[in-house]
């Protein structure tokens, strides 16, 4: 697929994108917003969204109900975690000026494979563990990459993220649980729970 600068992936997967393949839709009243911030990537840098995707997300949003529940996602996180390694997005900040006036917004990213959680304001921020490999907490190793545990502790730090939307609750809740469901987490339960309510 790398050969082919993703055409093959875009044939199959991409229909109907933008660019570099960001869209959006909307289900059940959410309005979901797909990002790219991966494309032209350099080794160790930090994500980009770039001037056109940046146009076309403030278009997108134009004009919906400051009531409308917002759910962003894109591989690298949208706030800055490790900017050393690369672990956050440039022009996040503007990207997110976008949504300020909406009453929630939930953001989900990859890419660090570890559970992390922020709320600034109306927006919940969510990373989510590898179903691969994990990697160190920010600035506990040399570089970020693949990290070596013993195999029993493995499947303590790999896992799954459910998002699920609660209609009578009106709120996202967001479970994320390790593969082995029994043992705790890193992040020292047996699920982290993010709920972020909805008006």
């Amino acid at each position: 697929m790398l050969s082919d600068n993703g055409e093959q992936y875009f044939q199959r997967y991409g229909k109907g994108t933008k660019g570099t393949g960001w869209s959006s839709f909307d289900h059940k009243g959410v309005h979901f917003v797909g990002l790219v911030n991966v494309a032209n990537l350099k080794a160790g840098g930090m994500g980009s969204l770039g001037h056109e995707q940046l146009e076309w997300l403030e278009d997108d949003l134009k004009g919906r109900s400051t009531s409308t529940p917002i759910v962003l996602y894109a591989h690298i996180p949208l706030w800055t975690i490790y900017p050393d390694w690369g672990w956050g997005t440039d022009d996040s900040e503007q990207a997110l000026s976008y949504v300020k006036r909406f009453g929630s917004v939930t953001v989900l990213n990859g890419h660090i494979h570890q559970i992390m959680q922020k709320i600034e304001g109306k927006v919940s921020f969510h990373t989510a563990m590898s179903t691969a490999f994990p990697q160190p907490a920010p600035g506990t190793a040399p570089s970020a990459g693949p990290m070596k545990v013993p195999a029993d502790q493995l499947q303590r730090v790999l896992g799954i993220t459910d998002v699920n939307y609660l209609v009578s609750g009106r709120s996202l809740a967001i479970v994320d649980s390790p593969l082995a469901a029994s043992e705790p987490s890193q992040t020292g339960g047996g699920m982290a729970v993010l709920e972020s309510t909805l008006r």
